[in-house]
């Protein structure tokens, strides 16, 4: 009798506890704001042969490339952490959740204190937290009504395509210990007074107690558990809650010897694009801290960065379609700051990461703190591209009329053409004529224009007039309409003979799909980060 007593006060000081450590993590929630990318498919797309009754493929739909922002109430947020282990029974992904699990843990200090529920979820290992005040959160969540079956939720064949990586073998890359020897989640991620620990319905219920609305997925492993657990992608999506994937903080059991046989980090991209596609946008851990995106350091990719912020020339369209084809087709890592056609471009702080920065933008005026990024960035003499308007890209007015002033906060960057590109904008030809593209004779061997053929085409873009321009510039392409030559695309150094730089009046969508534009485009990112 007495120790049915003692365990039933011992449980209810439990909750008790779980209640004072609940009250003393909290903080003011607020709205956070995401930037999530996501793929989406095309309305204008008709069916192949739409006339035959047989449904066409998941996988035969066109998407385009999305990115938006988004205001969630911190209050109605939770971040759930999926099997980030101590260890496992592969050393390989283990030895990578060691690597991402520090810079996570910063992550989720920081949602914290912003007012996120932060919810720890590393199945089975429930007996190791058992006297826990974060797991009584989860246990004693009262239950609640599902429309839908909490239970792991396999592949949705009407709804999604088979996943784009094999991973019949468990994506094992190495040797493969017996049994499991994990026991709880990695030390590294701090477990908070007011966070809460589960592993199946009881964070549903949490979730229903608390009355959260989004919930910010990372953990491991993309392809299986982030996707199919009761508390997953699938299941949240089911339920109708607002989810989003961080996709940095994430990562696939995929072995590189198995289709497509890409590298183990692409394999992983691979896999957050189908979630794009077909399950919920992603976000980086850039939105919470002001660092770069996480990469593993075991990712020998380049870097290329680019800075869009502009729908002039569907630039807004073609940028993120171009960072997708390189990555699948030239194995680069890519990330686009999309300013959504704004004076903001969020995540910066990528710039400290980048191997090259890529320039689309047009007549921005900054936070002072971006200008500085970039600033920096050429200062430090990291390359840089620019495509036609960035050479008035941070200068807001090009008449610089009198009564104009930049707003509070703002910055332009008006030397940015002359300093950095070399260039002259001052003026177009009319749009009608666009221009005769040639490249230059004596240039015709420069490894830039290597398998740029033809050597003449017609873009739509107007001819920019553009003279002169610096006497250090090494002068590649010349654009023309009757009567008028200008130089159209030249390469130089920034600062001193160091920071190698490209510049190219073209840009037209047209122009992207040239072979011969899109050819010139890899070999100057090529040309740029060669050492």
């Amino acid at each position: 009798m007495f120790a049915l007593q003692n365990r039933i006060c011992g449980h209810l000081f439990l909750i008790l506890l779980a209640v004072v450590f609940q009250c003393l993590d909290v903080v003011a929630a607020d709205a956070i704001v995401l930037h999530t990318r996501s793929r989406c498919e095309t309305s204008e797309w008709t069916p192949p042969e739409s006339h035959s009754k047989v449904p066409t493929p998941v996988s035969d739909r066109p998407f385009t490339i999305e990115y938006k922002t988004a205001e969630w109430d911190a209050g109605k947020t939770a971040i759930i952490i999926c099997d980030m282990w101590d260890t496992m029974c592969c050393k390989i992904p283990a030895d990578r959740v060691a690597e991402m699990a520090p810079r996570m843990s910063e992550v989720i200090s920081e949602a914290r204190q912003r007012g996120v529920l932060i919810i720890h979820a590393p199945s089975g290992s429930m007996d190791y937290y058992r006297d826990t005040p974060q797991r009584a959160l989860c246990e004693n969540a009262p239950i609640a009504e599902s429309k839908f079956p909490l239970k792991w939720n396999y592949l949705n064949k009407e709804l999604e395509p088979p996943l784009p990586i094999d991973d019949s073998d468990n994506g094992w890359e190495g040797p493969v210990e017996k049994g499991r020897p994990q026991t709880h989640q990695h030390d590294a991620i701090e477990i908070g007074a007011g966070d809460a620990i589960g592993d199946s319905k009881d964070i549903y219920y949490l979730l229903r107690q608390r009355g959260i609305e989004n919930v910010i997925l990372m953990g491991v492993h993309t392809n299986m558990c982030i996707l199919g657990r009761p508390f997953g992608i699938r299941q949240l999506t089911y339920l109708g809650f607002n989810v989003v994937l961080m996709r940095d903080m994430t990562d696939s059991l995929y072995n590189p010897a198995r289709e497509p046989k890409v590298s183990h980090y692409r394999g992983t991209e691979l896999v957050v694009e189908h979630i794009e596609k077909y399950w919920c946008p992603t976000i980086t851990s850039t939105d919470f801290l002001d660092k770069p995106a996480f990469r593993f350091q075991g990712d020998p990719r380049r870097h290329v960065v680019f800075l869009v912020s502009d729908d002039h020339y569907h630039a807004d369209k073609t940028l993120p379609e171009f960072a997708q084809w390189l990555r699948e087709e030239h194995g680069l890592h890519c990330s686009v700051l999309h300013g959504q056609g704004g004076h903001d471009l969020p995540g910066m702080a990528n710039l400290e990461t980048a191997d090259v920065a890529v320039v689309f933008a047009r007549r921005l005026g900054l936070p002072e703190k971006q200008v500085r990024a970039l600033q920096d960035f050429v200062a430090a003499g990291k390359p840089l591209i620019g495509l036609r308007t960035a050479s008035h890209a941070f200068t807001m007015h090009l008449k610089n009329p009198k009564n104009f002033e930049v707003p509070a906060g703002r910055a332009e960057w008006k030397d940015f053409d002359a300093e950095v590109l070399g260039g002259n904008y001052n003026g177009h030809g009319p749009n009608e004529l666009g221009t005769e593209v040639k490249t230059v004779a004596s240039a015709s061997k420069h490894s830039v224009l290597a398998g740029v053929l033809p050597s003449t085409w017609h873009s739509t873009c107007s001819l920019y007039y553009v003279k002169p321009i610096a006497e250090d510039a090494t002068l590649l392409m010349t654009g023309s309409i009757p009567n008028r030559t200008e130089p159209l695309t030249w390469i130089r150094s920034a600062r001193d003979g160091h920071g190698k730089v490209f510049y190219t009046g073209l840009g037209h969508p047209d122009d992207f799909r040239q072979p011969a534009f899109r050819q010139l485009m890899v070999n100057a990112i090529r040309w740029a980060v060669r050492d």
